[in-house]
């Protein structure tokens, strides 16, 4: 099929595609997102299969307006209207137990909770309420890839295999939402997947704990969020991680070694020893919010564009908004960083 690139003038002709089951992929602040209508169950197993994804793993269902969750959740968390209140629209999906039955059990991974999101895109908030429905939106990318932050990303990885796709330019985040489950009322919320919405930033609104979930999920696991497996977001090329006082011998093993290097990192780690790699890209400042945001798109430029053995890749200090950077790093190197 032809997949076709929509423009905001297009948004009802999108919509339709989606209300009748065809895939749109369309923007958010995160990442783009891979729509199907949540409803249909047929266009749902599309998606699994256009992305090549394992279907044990569950979806974040995308709405425009709180009144949609309401449709599937009755059993409210005493802290959802506070969250809700103060971070959506925004990076943040909540996990919730749902109605039985009602939303098809290929959204849900075949557990009894779902995941839910109001993204902070106003195309996309327009698109959702003009299909008229809720959207299910894993990142438009084959999985287990870096996930697309452009409609170029997704055209590369989707063409042919979806109907089309919303253009809305390089999402301004980079890297997937916070994952908050609050399924349990009676439990303090749990951070599963770190994002922009950082602890610390929900624990000064909600005034209470918010814990942290740190396993990893393994392959036979079903996982309560996306993104919770052992390895994900992993370019074809070997990525080991870099510590900050360990560039020198990082890249001296590797030439030794024969390796054909590609770098990724911040402009001052670029211009120190950018000279001395096959290859590199550089954040667009020496900020995490930076690193953040370019860091999927330099896993694909230096994997897709240069034919190389090793991506050595900036490791950031895990706070703040340094932890979700570490956290997609760390999944897209297998945990691997570079030692003496």
């Amino acid at each position: 099929m032809d997949t076709k690139i929509y423009q905001e003038v297009e948004l009802v002709e999108a919509a339709h595609q989606i209300a009748e089951g065809q895939l749109v992929a369309f923007p958010t602040e995160t990442v783009y997102g891979l729509g199907a209508n949540a409803l249909l169950e047929d266009s749902v197993r599309q998606v699994f299969e256009v992305k090549g994804r394992p279907s044990d793993n569950p979806l974040i269902v995308h709405v425009a307006d709180f009144s949609q969750v309401e449709e599937y959740v009755d059993n409210f968390h005493p802290l959802t209207k506070k969250i809700v209140a103060n971070f959506w629209p925004g990076p943040l999906t909540l996990i919730f137990f749902i109605k039985k039955a009602s939303l098809p059990l290929v959204v849900t991974g075949g557990l009894s909770t779902a995941a839910f999101r109001m993204p902070d895109n106003k195309k996309t908030l327009e698109f959702i309420k003009l299909a008229g429905v809720p959207i299910v939106g894993p990142s438009a990318n084959t999985s287990g890839k870096p996930s697309p932050t452009t409609a170029q990303h997704v055209y590369h990885d989707l063409k042919g295999k979806i109907a089309g796709i919303l253009d809305d330019g390089a999402t301004e985040i980079g890297v997937e939402s916070t994952v908050l489950d609050i399924s349990d009322p009676t439990k303090p919320p749990m951070i599963l997947r770190p994002g922009a919405i950082t602890k610390e930033a929900l624990e000064a609104v909600l005034k209470t704990t918010v814990e942290v979930d740190r396993h990893l999920v393994e392959e036979n696991e079903v996982p309560k969020s996306p993104g919770m497996k052992y390895k994900h977001y992993s370019p074809d090329t070997k990525v080991l991680m870099v510590r900050p006082d360990d560039w020198q011998a990082a890249l001296k093993v590797s030439r030794e070694k024969g390796l054909k290097i590609g770098i990724l990192a911040s402009p001052s780690v670029v211009s120190s020893w950018g000279n001395q790699a096959e290859a590199s890209f550089s954040y667009q400042e020496n900020t995490i919010e930076a690193a953040t945001r370019g860091l999927f798109a330099g896993l694909r430029a230096l994997d897709e564009g240069t034919d190389l053995d090793v991506i050595l890749a900036e490791a950031f200090p895990e706070e703040g908004l340094g932890i979700a950077y570490m956290n997609r790093l760390k999944k897209a190197a297998a945990q691997n960083f570079f030692e003496k």
